[in-house]
């Protein structure tokens, strides 16, 4: 029974069963914890309805596979989605999901962002969710997928429609939208990833970590490396995404976190937002900054009472007016192979930057930052310079940047070739689409 189903019979029984006897339903269910039980036995059951789904889908000729986009910075799968464009069997497509855990108006904005910047680069991509009628597509009906990539794991942020347990007889497929740095449970153990076909792990720590705490005991991960790195890596010819062209001036990205006041509290933005814009004014003859933050900042500042809308646009249109500075908000790639360093407090770009060898700065908040982090997290924050206060981020500009002392590049190296690169010369795209031939076209 679907989504719709469900939400149809509960609202059938309110509303003619007394609301006491509704309450004792609900209250008996909660105590037998009946919901933890059917959660386990889908889990139980997953792995034969895809074995089930395989051997339909070993039978066609042509494979269509859906690629799930929410954001487009969580785009993972540039290399793969072309290597499928390639190939005699599979027919691919990318579908925009509604986001909804910000409302109607963050929805439409994230979509039609990620539509037009995918159209912009030349992918056939359409939206599931039509602005004028206010329906939604239903891709088991117009596509009918053989195979479902998720760009997100979580059940909140996209509309339920295009949710997992829509999707339980199909084969899901799942890249994480970056690599898990901290010891967090929702980073691989939610529901989705005990429920997902497979799941494609970044490294053998996230492979050995998974056998230890997910559900399943990570049955369903295959180590083939992790996909963002495959364009840092190959991509010889960046295209020039920076406003300022003086060669002279030193190119800087700053991505701070959205995680101001919940969880690990990582993102220093608050206590460092004018700090920046200082930093660009004061070395304006020597640098260039790049304010490229995390998609979920600007939204949630919108929503603090000590921001708001009026005062959040005013501060990211001053990035982008300032003479050498500039606001990217969502492809990175380019900017990350043509810059000079990053300044961060983002788990999500730990590992990715290091790719580029260029030296990377990570700003701790709090010392209580240190303990979240997992295995790998802590080889990966080995690896980076790291800065406890303003005087400590201008020694890293000062010092690494411009005078070129980079005493941790023979250690940022040493950790990517022996934890991030693929041992069999292969990307980790090439890796993943061998692994899919091997199991449908025997």
């Amino acid at each position: 029974m679907d989504f719709a189903k469900r939400h149809e019979l509960k609202l059938s029984i309110k509303r003619y069963v007394p609301e006491k006897i509704w309450l004792s339903f609900f209250k008996i269910y909660e105590s037998l914890k009946l919901r933890y039980i059917y959660k386990e036995y889908l889990i139980k059951k997953a792995p034969d309805r895809h074995r089930n789904a395989l051997e339909i889908v070993r039978k066609k000729e042509k494979i269509r596979v859906a690629f799930f986009l929410t954001h487009e910075s969580v785009w993972k799968y540039d290399m793969l989605f072309n290597l499928m464009l390639e190939h005699p069997r599979f027919e691919p497509e990318i579908f925009v999901c509604p986001i909804v855990n910000y409302g109607v108006e963050n929805m439409l904005f994230e979509m039609d962002k990620s539509f037009k910047s995918f159209k912009n680069k030349g992918y056939k991509v359409i939206k599931t969710y039509n602005n004028e009628t206010g329906k939604y597509l239903d891709i088991k009906k117009s596509f009918s997928p053989d195979i479902v990539f998720y760009t997100s794991p979580y059940k909140g942020i996209q509309d339920y429609r295009y949710y997992i347990n829509q999707f339980s007889n199909t084969l899901t497929c799942y890249v994480p939208y970056s690599i898990p740095t901290v010891n967090y449970e929702f980073t691989y153990n939610l529901d989705f990833h005990n429920l997902v076909w497979k799941i494609f792990s970044e490294t053998e720590i996230h492979q050995k970590m998974a056998s230890k705490e997910q559900r399943n005991k990570g049955i369903n991960r295959i180590v083939t490396g992790y996909p963002a790195f495959d364009p840092l890596l190959i991509n010889k010819r960046p295209k020039e995404v920076w406003k300022n062209k003086n060669p002279a001036l030193k190119r800087i990205i700053w991505t701070p976190h959205h995680l101001m006041n919940e969880l690990s509290k990582v993102s220093n933005f608050l206590e460092y937002y004018d700090f920046f814009l200082e930093l660009a004014i004061n070395y304006k003859d020597k640098i260039q900054i790049a304010f490229n933050p995390h998609p979920l900042l600007r939204v949630k500042l919108e929503n603090d009472p000590n921001w708001g809308k009026e005062k959040t646009d005013c501060y990211f249109n001053k990035w982008i007016n300032i003479e050498n500075g500039q606001f990217g908000d969502g492809y990175y790639i380019d900017l990350f192979l043509t810059s000079d360093a990053l300044i961060h407090d983002s788990g999500s770009f730990m590992a990715e930057y290091l790719i580029t060898g260029k030296p990377s700065l990570f700003m701790i908040r709090d010392e209580s930052v240190m303990d979240y982090w997992n295995a790998f997290g802590e080889k990966a924050i080995e690896a980076h310079y790291q800065s406890r206060n303003k005087e400590q981020v201008i020694d890293f500009i000062e010092n690494v940047v411009l005078n070129e002392n980079d005493c941790m590049k023979e250690q940022r190296n040493n950790f990517v070739q022996n934890n991030l690169i693929p041992k069999n010369k292969l990307t980790a795209s090439e890796n993943i689409l061998d692994y899919l031939e091997s199991q449908i076209f025997q």
